[in-house]
């Protein structure tokens, strides 16, 4: 039971670090139509959207039982906790001038972006296809009336971004460690938690000085 609330847990904490965006894909795709339209199209993009979501994670969920593939998604999700502490947000999203119009764009949008969320959330429910379902029921509706509120809680409190990216992190290395083909290496259970936490701390570390290194050369170039 611990362990299924921590997955859970898990999955709703990458859904809103790594999904917060959404919310501004929404406002972006639908800013252009009357206020009456706006709320139509920001609930039926999202229904698309959270449904197209849920079709691709069920089948990761499904592709990661084949050998090899949770190590690679682990060395993947690893790269994805990094960027998520480095990368700049960009959200370049076409105003649409018609309700199906601004629809569509969110459900590209979003199939697009989501495709980091789809594989950390996969990989969080460690084959559950429940938690996968309870997962998005919990953080879809926080995403899409809360993010604005989420995302400028990230921006005043960056120390809620190395959470989600500690979080993928460590989503990551179990991925590895639970990979039959490595099994028997992180058999002996020292090694198994020395290699999560070495793993966490340096994504956290490096992801640190990367962005340091970052807003120093941006202030030497202002």
């Amino acid at each position: 039971m611990v362990e299924f609330l921590t997955a859970l847990l898990s999955i709703v904490i990458i859904d809103l670090v790594l999904a917060g965006d959404n919310a501004i894909v929404i406002g972006l795709a639908a800013r252009n139509l009357p206020k009456d339209k706006q709320k139509q199209v920001i609930v039926w993009g999202t229904v698309g959207a959270v449904v197209i979501r849920a079709a691709a994670t069920l089948a990761v969920v499904w592709l990661l039982k084949i050998p090899g593939l949770l190590l690679v998604g682990g060395l993947i999700l690893v790269w994805i906790a990094f960027k998520l502490l480095i990368e700049e947000k960009n959200h370049e999203v076409e105003a649409a001038d018609s309700m199906w119009a601004a629809i569509r764009t969110i459900i590209i949008a979003d199939a697009v972006m989501g495709l980091d969320n789809v594989l950390a959330v996969a990989g969080a429910a460690h084959g559950d296809f429940l938690l996968v379902v309870l997962g998005l029921l919990i953080s879809v509706p926080i995403v899409v009336w809360g993010s604005t509120l989420f995302l400028k809680l990230m921006d005043q409190f960056p120390w809620i971004i190395y959470i989600g990216s500690g979080v993928l992190a460590f989503t990551a290395s179990k991925m590895i460690v639970d990979e039959k083909l490595v099994k028997a290496f992180f058999a002996e259970p020292l090694i198994k938690y020395g290699f999560i936490v070495v793993v966490v701390a340096a994504v956290l570390l490096l992801g640190r000085w990367v962005k340091q290194k970052q807003s120093k050369t941006a202030s030497s170039q202002s």
